[in-house]
């Protein structure tokens, strides 16, 4: 234990970077609340998306580092700010005309326009616990309706409205000249419509913990900051909440990263320690834009769990959360090679090379033995040459290529069977294109198809490959990798592929002799 504590003490893995950034917050004596807080937002306005799994994800790998390193407890915190009112309508949902009647309310009182929750908050916030209860998060939930309403934030309210002033100096300091002139800290919600409203207060009474307003047909009102009865404005509010909560650790979104001052300083002028940051980049979709709740670009979580398994995501999450990522369907594949090389690399390697692994991090340091013993890549592949639409069709060639196989022993390559199957038919089927040989290329085609009819060596992967590159060498490809590509367009349709070595003992040599007739024959690109 003691020797797993120094080498996490020295690595180099951003977990363990930011554990020992947040241990020094500790060095002269443990906190006061008994334990280490660490906090992920969440903004129910539209249905949960992948980043939002990101967050958790990577919060959970610092608490996980941190726990390596240091014996005090911790806790992890994931708080809906779901009495926000609903400004917008998001693109992807049904009834719109409905919902257009509740603009403004609280995301807890507007109705469910899938018609399966107390409200449109309470889907989100059922949607957003699921999916992490699917990963084995270990969480706490929290709802902002309930913390407001139930007089949890209502210490930090009151003092919100005595050093009001001071509050509102940080916050006008950011605003355009402008938006000053109607801005306010408290949001009141209003007693008869139930809208969140947003406009100038006429006073506010610190002593009594009260403010008072014109309401929008000039109708005064005098309403307590607490008990739920006002909400605070997002900035305001992101830093109260870890005064209330007295945070330690949240990470967001590089959007949030020009705003870290003004949360700090809220923090701090409520009476609570701004907690440590951890700014990510931001996840694009397809064309490079920003994935977004409202637009509902970009995948969802469920839709990654059709074609790959959850560590496959986790994986993707864990590499390099400083860089702006795509995030799209053709990332997946390469995420579930990658996910079991490094299952695969984990056993041989040193205590340090452990600890700098992704899968120390999915797995908290006791990861599964990987039982693929052929890539998901080359499971597509597969699917795309064998005309197979079941699972017992894929096995009968995974058998002949790995006798030792079966779906009972090798569950994840099973299950990675079925989803290569769903992958294929839905991206790869409808998008390939096979292409005639010109002639270099189909001479070089038909002495492959020769000399695998003379093949005697077996289903040597390294072998085949070796022999494919030797086919391209004498007949001038350079670079070899043109050879390739050509077979790749020409017997698969597109325009990348597998080691072909590979693909040759999976699918088999006389098969593959096969399809290379039909390729030459026209019969593919027919």
């Amino acid at each position: 234990m003691q020797d797993l504590r120094d080498a996490a003490m020295q690595s180099k893995a951003w977990p363990f970077e930011e554990a020992r950034r947040l241990l020094k917050r500790y060095e002269k004596a443990p906190p006061a609340k008994g334990h280490v807080l660490f906090e992920t937002g969440y903004g129910p306005s539209g249905l949960p998306h992948i980043g939002t799994f990101g967050e958790v994800a990577r919060t959970t790998m610092v608490r996980r580092a941190f726990e390596a390193i240091s014996d005090i407890p911790t806790r992890l915190i994931c708080f809906s700010d779901d009495m926000d009112g609903m400004r917008k309508i998001p693109d992807n949902l049904p009834d719109p005309e409905m919902l257009r009647e509740h603009l403004q309310r609280p995301l807890t009182d507007v109705p469910d326009p899938f018609g399966t929750h107390e409200s449109f908050g309470h889907h989100n916030n059922a949607m957003l616990r699921r999916f992490l209860d699917t990963f084995g998060f270990e969480y706490e939930f929290i709802s902002a309706t309930e913390f407001y309403r139930a007089g949890h934030f209502d210490e930090v309210l009151l003092r919100a409205a005595e050093r009001y002033d001071a509050l509102m100096e940080v916050m006008l300091a950011s605003l355009r000249a402008e938006r000053q002139q109607t801005y306010s800290i408290f949001l009141p919600i209003h007693p008869e419509t139930g809208r969140v409203l947003y406009l100038p207060l006429k006073n506010v009474d610190a002593a009594r913990g009260e403010i008072t307003f014109d309401d929008e047909d000039g109708r005064e009102w005098t309403l307590p900051v607490t008990g739920g009865r006002v909400k605070l404005q997002w900035k305001p509010d992101f830093g109260a909440r870890w005064a209330a909560l007295d945070v330690d650790f949240e990470m967001y979104g590089k959007d949030h990263s020009t705003n870290t001052p003004i949360y700090d300083r809220i923090c701090e002028i409520l009476g609570g320690r701004a907690p440590e940051h951890f700014t990510y980049e931001l996840f694009l979709d397809q064309n490079g834009e920003k994935i977004s709740k409202s637009k509902g670009n970009g995948l969802t979580i469920d839709e990654w769990l059709s074609y790959a398994s959850s560590e496959s995501l986790s994986h993707f999450m864990y590499q390099k959360p400083k860089t702006a990522k795509r995030l799209w369907w053709d990332v997946i594949p390469k995420a579930v090679d990658e996910y079991h090389q490094q299952l695969r690399a984990f056993p041989g390697q040193t205590p340090e090379q452990r600890l700098a692994n992704p899968v120390w991090h999915i797995h908290n340091g006791a990861p599964p033995e990987s039982r693929m013993v052929v890539p998901f890549a080359m499971l597509l592949n597969l699917a795309s040459v064998a005309g197979a639409t079941g699972k017992d069709g894929l096995w009968g060639f995974i058998r002949r290529y790995a006798p030792e196989a079966s779906p009972e022993t090798h569950p994840d390559l099973d299950q990675a069977a079925g989803f290569a199957l769903r992958y294929f038919a839905d991206f790869v089927a409808p998008a390939r294109t096979f292409r005639l040989p010109d002639a270099r290329e189909r001479a070089a085609m038909e002495d492959l198809a020769a000399r695998l009819a003379q093949w005697d060596g077996g289903q040597d992967a390294e072998a085949l490959q070796s022999m494919v590159f030797a086919v391209g060498r004498e007949h001038g490809f350079d670079p070899l990798r043109t050879w390739f590509t050509a077979l790749y367009e020409v017997l698969l349709g597109q325009s990348q592929g597998p080691r072909f070595g590979g693909f040759i003992a999976l699918y088999g040599i006389e098969e593959t002799r096969a399809l290379i007739g039909s390729a030459l024959a026209g019969e593919l690109a027919a």
